[in-house]
């Protein structure tokens, strides 16, 4: 009898073990399969056994039924090329010779050597704008930001995208750090959201022809048509908006009225005095007699634009 509850106590603990084992979150009690190596990368993984390369055998790099895709027939040549001195075992006393093709600052090819590579495939995507793009004409490869042999490319990671253009654009880094800016650094947004960093037909790698198109993706109630336009609005965002970020509240490049009066050249009334501009009262509430310390928008509120049949000064 107690050989027989021995032998079911025994099940039962195989049975919760692998319970467990099932049910672990991803590297915790149970490891991912690698996936099955291609004939044609085998000769390389003797050599380059290591997680940092055979890291890709995960990515889609190395997709192997995607008939798109040259690895499962060419294997890691697909990227580097035949490299057949690479293949061949160096004198003694001498180093083996690098592949045909090496990615990333310890190449001995320029960048469009490098990238010849890459849009072999890419085509259709990154390779529709980038020839003479900004980054293109900056030199810069797309080993410069991208991780082939990584399984999570940086530049597929919100936060990790951002520090990796920090890199190149530290005045940006330094904006975005700023009281009021887009959340660049809270996970909410990258900047390929705004920015086609491949190329584009807009200015400064915009994703869209303009910038107010871009930031209507997101401002969509922005958009308009309104019955009363505001004209600087239509023309484009920038004129009032520091993009990535500001010390002023809603990314405004300066406070009100000094932000208006670029503009608005003391007309109507003048922002020194209320004596005489049709204002109720010699004072504001608070007791001053100037608006020079105030805010167009505590009025002016709808500075985008407005439907109101009595909006014309986008008061209401």
């Amino acid at each position: 009898m107690g050989k027989c509850w021995t032998g079911v106590l025994a099940i039962v603990l195989v049975a919760c073990v692998a319970l467990a084992a099932f049910w672990a979150p991803d590297g915790l009690g149970r490891e991912e399969a690698p996936p099955a190596l291609p004939a044609a990368a085998q000769d390389c993984m003797v050599c380059h056994d290591d997680p940092g390369v055979n890291a890709i055998l995960r990515t889609a790099h190395a997709v192997t039924d995607d008939p798109h895709s040259g690895f499962a027939e060419h294997g890691c040549a697909t990227c580097h090329g035949p490299s057949h001195a690479h293949q061949q075992r160096p004198e003694r006393g001498s180093r083996r010779a690098p592949p045909d093709v090496v990615f990333g600052i310890a190449s001995q090819l320029d960048a469009d050597a490098q990238n010849a590579s890459c849009l072999g495939c890419h085509r259709a995507d990154a390779g529709l704008h980038w020839q003479g793009s900004v980054h293109d004409h900056e030199g810069l490869s797309c080993a410069s930001c991208h991780r082939a042999h990584s399984v999570r490319d940086p530049m597929r990671d919100p936060v990790a995208q951002a520090q990796t253009c920090y890199g190149c654009h530290a005045g940006v880094r330094g904006e975005t750090l700023r009281p009021s800016h887009h959340p660049l650094n809270d996970e909410r947004m990258a900047c390929s959201d705004c920015h086609a960093v491949h190329g584009s037909t807009g200015p400064a790698l915009m994703t869209r022809g303009t910038v107010n198109e871009t930031c209507h993706d997101c401002h969509a109630d922005l958009r308009g048509p309104f019955l009363w336009e505001h004209p600087p609005v239509r023309e484009d965002c920038l004129i009032c908006h520091q993009p990535h970020g500001s010390v002023q509240a809603s990314l405004l490049r300066q406070r009100g009225p000094w932000l208006c009066q670029q503009c608005h050249l003391a007309q109507f009334h003048p922002s020194t005095a209320l004596s005489g501009s049709g204002l109720p009262g010699e004072t504001l509430p608070s007791g001053s007699g100037s608006m020079l310390g105030s805010n167009c928008v505590n009025c002016h509120s709808q500075v985008h634009g407005s439907n109101h049949p009595s909006g014309a000064g986008f008061t209401r």
